[in-house]
């Protein structure tokens, strides 16, 4: 059964369990160490070892992709065409515009957007194949204008084969684990080199992606998947149901439930119990119901919304637009009692790649922006540098950096 807290007991529940992320590193060290010195011999012999290879190489000719999305069933690509329509109008709703503008005579400012050359996207394959999470990475790629967008996936299934192979992505990679995070960190003579990888992963990939941040750019370090629900009312088959999806992910997954009612949160609390007699995950979700989850007992809405700050969860759910407003911290909002996180999950559009562990604090969920530069651009007349001239020049013997100010002199006869 699920704990119902009241909000006083609440600080346990908002500090996360400190991801065992030093051991993991201690693990993964040696398996980049090894594929940058060797490249493919290492990370052949580790694909062999750890995701079952056999193929010669890890590349997954084109023939199996073409085989794969030949297996697909028509509702499956009707499924993909729905989401990736969604996926691609919100991508490019996010697409920064180039702009310039005279800010005074003579002086232009502005900005052009350009995207990296080459991403790599990382798809898990543990539990649960997730072709969706395919979709999630390579669209914004496609939409920033990524020259080449490069895919691992440790185990891939023929949906994630097949998904590939509908959005035109050649270079895919069977590889998992911090040996594919090396592989595009490094490049291999047949893993091209990434300039950023994105996608989750388990504690190995993170570790992977903490440790060589920096040699490749990374999206962030996810931890376990979470979800925090504001109700005052409701249906309680919806909350559970919620609370259950985000549950089924993962034993270390974290449902909660934050509520003015105490009559509700008993109600949501026994009809948790019933879906999961007939739920075929019960045995993932109830250990996490157990371990990870709650209902809290709030005073107020007021309340709940500024616990879920404090939180910064993954995903937020809020029961209407009033709350939005209030809304500092959290990876993604869902509104409304017909927006269940399972629709951004899959196919309303917002990207489902998102920050956990308090991470939201600091950034939104994986976006168009991940895959572009946006570079800035000057331009300045002989008469707006004079007027700047003596800022430009003070400022610089301020610093110490006479070259700086006699830069501009040079210019202006000063």
């Amino acid at each position: 059964m699920i704990r119902i807290l009241a909000s006083k007991h609440i600080k346990r529940m908002l500090t996360r369990r400190t991801a065992r992320l030093t051991e993991a590193e201690a693990v993964v060290r040696p398996i980049l160490e090894a594929v940058r010195k060797h490249g493919d011999k290492a990370l052949l012999n580790y694909a062999r070892k750890f995701d079952g290879l056999e193929r010669k190489s890890v590349r997954v000719p084109e023939r199996e992709l073409s085989a794969a999305c030949g297996q697909l069933s028509a509702a499956f690509r009707e499924a993909v065409a729905t989401a990736s329509a969604n996926i691609r109008a919100f991508a490019e709703m996010q697409m920064p515009p180039e702009r310039f503008r005279e800010v005074e005579p003579g002086l232009r400012l502005g900005q052009i957007v350009r995207p990296l050359d080459t991403v790599a996207a990382y798809i898990p394959a543990g539990r649960y194949p997730l072709p969706s999470t395919l979709l999630m990475t390579v669209i914004p790629a496609q939409v920033a204008g990524v020259r080449r967008v490069a895919v691992a996936c440790p185990r891939p299934v023929p949906e994630v084969l097949g998904t590939a192979r509908l959005l035109e992505v050649g270079d895919v990679f069977q590889m998992g684990g911090a040996q594919a995070i090396a592989a595009f960190a490094f490049g291999t003579r047949t893993v091209p080199k990434a300039d950023r990888i994105v996608g989750p992963g388990n504690i190995y990939v993170a570790a992977a992606k903490k440790l060589l941040a920096g040699e490749v750019g990374i999206d962030f370090i996810a931890g376990p998947t979470e979800i925090l629900i504001i109700a005052a009312d409701g249906d309680t088959r919806h909350l559970a149901a919620d609370m259950l999806a985000q549950a089924e992910h993962d034993a270390d997954a974290c449902a909660i439930l934050l509520t003015p009612s105490q009559g509700l949160a008993r109600a949501v609390a026994g009809e948790i119990e019933q879906q999961l007699k007939t739920l075929p995950t019960a045995a993932v979700a109830r250990q996490s119901i157990r371990r990870n989850s709650a209902i809290v007992i709030v005073s107020s809405l007021d309340e709940a919304i500024e616990i879920a700050n404090r939180f910064a969860p993954e995903h937020l759910s809020i029961p209407d637009e009033s709350l939005i407003e209030k809304v500092i911290n959290a990876g993604s909002v869902f509104i409304g009692p017909f927006s269940p996180e399972a629709a951004g999950d899959y196919a309303s559009g917002p990207n489902h790649v998102l920050p956990t562990s308090g991470a939201a604090r600091l950034r939104g969920g994986l976006s168009v922006m991940d895959y572009l530069k946006v570079i800035s651009v000057q331009q300045l007349s002989a008469g707006a540098l004079g007027r700047l001239a003596p800022a430009i020049t003070t400022l610089a013997r301020a610093e110490g950096l006479e070259a700086h100010a006699r830069s501009v002199e040079v210019r202006t006869g000063g």
